[in-house]
């Protein structure tokens, strides 16, 4: 490999699955073919697409891919949370046969979360498992979701129920696919960058406060460095704790519990992901607080932080037994009993099992009506 893309490498993430390299810079989509290589990957592709980046992306990605020799069908799907469906799943697996799909074969993903998770999914099943590319365009897709082999499909009752652990053999994160995506995408997406500052590293929380205006505009080797440090700790994580059985993994879910509850509470078509896991961080550092875990400083800090950069913190006008029972069907709940990502400092997350309903319910209920 060239100096160039070495020094695009965020981290080497390390699964009983095997090891795989996440690079994230500018320009990096040129490097795929040489990357498909390095990875020991076949000369033969499915590319499964978002239909908000056909055709330029598509066509970027099919260009580099052939021009290293690998053969490249491509199949489009519409945006939105309600592609993570089992309909879906078939149309693809439909795809993949007609076209005789072989175990040496590779799907590649290129989109934001929901086409990293269905394509993976795909490819966790297909055959009973073939190799596995994420090219994620979006931001929340890059720092979070592309990263640990999470591969899912929603069903009416929840999110992500149907699922497998399915690590990729590649992740190439291009940040100039990021300058195509409405503002709302990218607000949405620097919720789960902020997240990892949050729940882990101070210093990155400090980094997103005092350098919002230029992370925004997107421009400048800030912003790639910036995610490059969001993709490492998110990689350090899964190396730690692949299946989330210890206590580590289970941090990357800060606010997904309501924010889960409040996607399916709206049929996963009002609340981006990133906007709903916002929301669902506010419910989280409010119980914090209520359970004298944290002061009020910090719960202003992190409203003030997710509203700069265009998030919402309230979600008016939902039921609160809707949310509560969604809450309920979360798949960190044992015996009943949600396990909490809390916050006892900046960058100092823990779990808890212990929160009683009524405070949570109280706390849901602040949330909605304003």
């Amino acid at each position: 490999m060239t100096s160039g893309a070495e020094s695009s490498l965020a981290a080497v993430v390390r699964t009983s699955q095997g090891e795989y390299r996440a690079i994230v810079g500018r320009g990096v989509t040129a490097s795929i073919g040489a990357e498909f290589e390095l990875a020991g990957l076949g000369k033969r592709a499915f590319l499964v697409a978002d239909q908000a980046v056909f055709p330029e992306a598509v066509r970027t990605v099919q260009e580099a891919l052939e021009r290293a020799g690998v053969v490249t069908h491509v199949l489009t799907l519409p945006s939105g949370e309600r592609t993570k469906s089992l309909q879906t799943l078939e149309q693809i697996y439909s795809w993949l046969a007609g076209l005789r799909g072989e175990r040496g074969d590779t799907i590649v993903a290129l989109g934001g979360g929901v086409i990293g998770d269905i394509a993976g999914f795909a490819a966790a099943t297909w055959l009973r498992g073939v190799a596995f590319v994420q090219v994620p365009t979006s931001l929340a897709s890059m720092v979070d979701a592309s990263l640990g082999g999470k591969v899912a499909a929603n069903l009416p009752m929840g999110k992500n129920l149907v699922g497998a652990f399915h690590q990729p053999k590649l992740v190439l994160s291009d940040v100039d696919f990021l300058k195509t995506l409405p503002a709302r995408e990218m607000a949405a997406g620097w919720a789960e960058a902020i997240k990892h500052g949050l729940i882990l590293d101070p210093e990155l929380l400090e980094a997103f406060e005092s350098e919002a205006d230029v992370l925004m505009a997107l421009e400048g080797e800030q912003v790639v460095e910036v995610i490059r440090r969001s993709v490492a700790i998110k990689a350090e994580i899964v190396s730690a704790d692949e299946f989330e059985r210890g206590d580590v993994r289970v941090l990357l879910n800060y606010g997904h519990t309501v924010g889960h509850a409040i996607e399916a509470v709206t049929d996963y078509g009002e609340y981006l992901h990133g906007e709903a896991v916002s929301v669902g961080m506010m419910a989280a550092a409010l119980i914090a607080e209520r359970l004298g875990m944290i002061d009020a400083e910090l719960v202003d800090r992190q409203r003030a932080v997710l509203e700069r950069y265009g998030l919402p913190v309230s979600a008016p006008g939902l039921s609160v037994e809707a949310i509560m029972d969604r809450a309920k069907s979360d798949k960190k709940v044992r015996g009943g009993v949600i396990r909490w990502v809390l916050l006892e400092g900046p960058g100092k997350a823990v779990t808890r099992s212990d929160v009683p309903d009524e405070l949570v319910a109280g706390v849901i209920a602040d949330l909605v009506a304003r």
